[in-house]
């Protein structure tokens, strides 16, 4: 696929399903920010947004101030607890309507997912004339869901993106979102 640096660019970043998929694959966190400017590249970027949940807790605070150093707008919804002691916080349909949304004002739109769920949005954002590319890691992105897009950015390979975790696999409660200037590590 090619890249013009002219393209105005929008990022939507499914921060729950980035975040599980480097612990469970890398026993990693995320660097948020780096891969972020990875995927844009030298395009301008428009609009970067991250969709996070906040528990009753608050100890993800850090983590959304951080998000924000790192340029990066945090959509933040509570998580939902049922009865039977499911939580749930899910942005799907928050990060979809985003996309329609931005999809005029914005060449590309870069989904940081690996969901498949989201195949539908890219279908309706390739009617609209809409670029449409993923950042993800290739072990955790539905197949179908990555053959429909314009352009699949691979987390796994660079390994840049990825904050070693001296604990073992499994046990991990930390996340960072750096800013372009300095690392911030944080909680989530």
């Amino acid at each position: 696929m090619i890249k013009h640096v002219a393209q105005r660019v929008a990022v939507l970043v499914d921060a729950q399903n980035m975040y599980h998929s480097a612990k469970h694959i890398h026993n990693a966190r995320l660097n948020f920010g780096k891969a972020v400017e990875y995927a844009v590249g030298d395009r301008p970027l428009v609009r970067a947004i991250a969709y996070v949940a906040k528990s009753k807790t608050g100890e993800e605070e850090a983590f959304f101030e951080a998000l924000i150093e790192a340029k990066i707008e945090p959509r933040i919804k509570d998580v939902q607890e049922y009865s039977s002691g499911v939580k749930k916080a899910d942005w799907d349909v928050g990060m979809a309507i985003d996309a329609v949304m931005l999809s005029e004002k914005v060449d590309v739109i870069i989904l940081m997912s690996g969901d498949g769920d989201f195949i539908p949005l890219v279908h309706y954002l390739h009617g609209r004339g809409v670029i449409v590319e993923v950042a993800a890691f290739s072990e955790s992105t539905n197949t179908a869901f990555r053959e429909c897009v314009d352009g699949f950015l691979n987390l796994s390979d660079e390994k840049s993106f990825l904050i070693k975790s001296s604990r073992p696999k499994g046990k991990m409660k930390s996340s960072s979102a750096p800013d372009r200037k300095r690392s911030v590590k944080v909680s989530y």
